[in-house]
């Protein structure tokens, strides 16, 4: 099996990812089978027709511009005092910057001198205003937009994609809608395509190496350049699930997507969870089709300069993209695939103000030596300091969709809220099953979780709720979704998973959103602070509970924290009562029940936690931050 998840790897010989662990090999989006292998953002505001309040110059949902030629087709929250460096109110400026101040990162707080990234932007702020994000629930919803997209594109005009995995022949729609179908028509047509694809390991080891060379080769007879990378950390990956489309000549025409979906098997999923036809085996629970739960964002606006120069610092590292074994690169030589990087054409002026969105693009890079990043000598880690920046703000709602949530470390970000804030409530989902279920693969994907929730649900108690979905036919669904938002304020979508690897060692990409229009329902500030709900995130999180609980009725149970909560346990409890009863009589609404995996013994706690620690959950950051426990 090449694998059901994404990954974040080991060295040169080495197996584990951050997306999956399959047989005889660890990822860290699935932990393998039997064996591991050691390689491897107001005031002033302006009431909108809808009732929306949106900050000054900022145009509403309602009035965003037309589609690009890509496409086919409350009073303010009152202004207390200064911020506090706990996390504490608020003043709301006329445009909303300190708000967002005291939710985003600073450029010192992401502590990575080495990337322009934030020094990019002509207003010298650490995010980008006017944008417009579009969550794609689904890969199905996702390819869809992928596929016009690409097909859109011209002589002349840009493609840029990385990737953790890729399969040649996953199909977007259609017949003649395969990834290396649509992707090579596209360099055909002169559409520069350019693709930075992890190398990954063998597939003697259940990996992906021969998926993403098959299609880096194909691309490359097409007229495309996609090089094979594997320039990270040992035991790393590169996770980073990205794609950026500009067309020549019409900045406002660029486009990018991020989040957690791979261009390969598995991933066509929708939401009656029937599965991807074109499917990769994982646990005998999941079935022949399995269910898959997944989420990317569509980014226009000036954030695609953001996304871009990302794609830019990797594909302009000049590091050597040789393999170290002398054997696999001689390989490599032979084979049609580039093992250098050209030129890129110069970047476009960023795409002007598309929306009301704030966006804030956050990444992980491992410190890593011979050679370092250049664009990350001491690595980055603005995805974990986001998260412990936000989660000291957070005062009533959490909710997070994770295909891991483990480690000791991150668990205690979320206890420690919960201790500060004796309201604020925590919601997690999480797969019920690991993508591999063998006897010596499962323990270490269960120990670190087991610790984790323990954690949360020792500082906070009955305010904590964990649950794993099913489709209506009672078939798990495998979430490999990793999103979260806070107090219906910020929100993020990456590549992400929430555990120390994510974080520390391996490659990764997150969309973190505050909206500028601030919604008129209530509560409209659930956490006090004056910061006021804001539609995108709170539109997120109802539209994911929706799906889960079926909900059909009214918002207005969801919307308040508290009863939000109860609602969704309320939900979880049924349908598992139902379940326990022998499935007796009608099936209640909802495909969440509460997650309750099997407890480890003594003995296989014992031997599963130092593999666990060392490879399917590695510490990427220098060892001056582990002993400080910094970040």
């Amino acid at each position: 099996m090449a694998q059901a998840g994404d990954a974040s790897t080991v060295g040169a010989n080495d197996v584990v990812t951050n997306d999956v662990v399959t047989n005889d090999v660890v990822t860290n989006d699935a932990v393998a089978s039997d064996a591991v292998a050691s390689d491897a953002v107001a005031s002033d505001v302006t009431a909108e027709s809808d009732g929306r309040a949106t900050a000054p110059g900022v145009l509403p949902v309602s009035a965003a511009p037309p589609a690009p030629r890509t496409l086919p087709s409350q009073p303010t929250p009152a202004a207390p005092p200064a911020p506090e460096p706990d996390g504490g109110t608020a003043a709301v400026g006329s445009d909303g910057t300190a708000v967002l101040a005291v939710w985003f990162l600073t450029t010192e707080e992401r502590g990575n001198p080495s990337t322009d990234l934030d020094r990019r932007h002509p207003d010298g702020r650490p995010w980008t205003t006017g944008n417009l994000v579009v969550p794609l629930v689904h890969g199905r919803d996702y390819f869809t937009r992928l596929l016009e997209t690409v097909e859109g594109l011209g002589d002349g005009d840009l493609l840029l994609f990385t990737d953790w995995r890729g399969d040649l022949d996953q199909r977007l729609d259609g017949a003649g809608s395969e990834v290396g179908e649509v992707l090579g028509r596209a360099a055909r047509r002169g559409v520069a395509v350019r693709g930075l694809m992890w190398r990954s390991h063998l597939e003697l080891l259940s990996f992906s190496s021969k998926p993403n060379r098959l299609l880096a080769e194909q691309l490359t007879s097409s007229g495309a350049r996609v090089v094979l990378d594997q320039r990270v950390r040992r035991g790393g990956s590169h996770h980073q699930k990205l794609v950026v489309a500009r067309p020549a000549g019409d900045p406002a025409a660029g486009v990018a997507f991020a989040g957690g979906i791979d261009l390969c098997y598995n991933r066509r999923d929708d939401a009656a969870h029937a599965g991807d036809p074109q499917s990769q085996p994982m646990a005998a629970p999941y079935g022949d089709a399995p269910p898959w739960h997944d989420i990317q964002v569509e980014v226009r606006g000036p954030a695609v300069g953001d996304l871009e120069h990302t794609f830019r610092e990797r594909w302009d590292d000049p590091s050597s993209l040789d393999n170290p074994n002398p054997l696999r690169r001689l390989f490599y030589r032979i084979r049609p695939v580039a093992t250098r990087t050209d030129e890129l054409p110069p970047q476009q002026p960023d795409p002007p103000a598309a929306g009301p969105h704030n966006v804030q693009i956050l990444r992980t890079y491992p410190r890593k030596l011979r050679p370092a990043y250049p664009f990350a000598r001491a690595g980055e880690r603005s995805i974990a300091r986001a998260y412990q920046k936000v989660l000291r703000r957070a005062r009533r709602l959490i909710y997070l969709e994770d295909q891991y949530m483990w480690s000791a470390e991150v668990a205690r970000l979320f206890a420690d809220a919960l201790r500060r804030s004796p309201e604020l409530h925590l919601i997690i989902v999480v797969p019920r099953h690991p993508t591999q279920g063998g006897r010596f693969s499962l323990p270490p994907n269960l120990v670190g979780r087991e610790q984790a929730l323990e954690l949360c649900r020792a500082a906070g108690g009955d305010r904590v709720g964990v649950y794993d979905v099913e489709n209506h036919a009672g078939t798990p669904v495998y979430v490999h979704a990793k999103a979260v938002t806070v107090d219906d304020v910020w929100a993020s979508v990456g590549s992400d998973n929430l555990n120390r690897r994510s974080w520390t060692h391996d490659s990764e990409l997150a969309v973190a959103t505050i909206d500028d229009t601030l919604d008129p329902r209530e509560p409209r500030d659930p956490a006090g602070l004056g910061d006021g709900a804001r539609v995108f995130a709170r539109d997120l999180r109802l539209r994911l509970w929706r799906e889960h609980l079926d909900w059909a009725g009214p918002d207005d149970e969801l919307l308040d924290p508290e009863t939000g909560f109860a609602a969704f346990r309320a939900r979880a409890e049924d349908l598992a009562a139902w379940h326990a009863g022998g499935r007796v009589g009608d099936r209640p609404p909802g495909r969440v029940r509460p997650h309750r995996p099997a407890r480890l013994s003594r003995l296989r706690r014992a031997w599963s936690a130092p593999l666990y620690h060392s490879i399917y959950d590695p510490d990427g950051r220098p060892h001056r931050l582990r002993a400080a426990g910094e970040w």
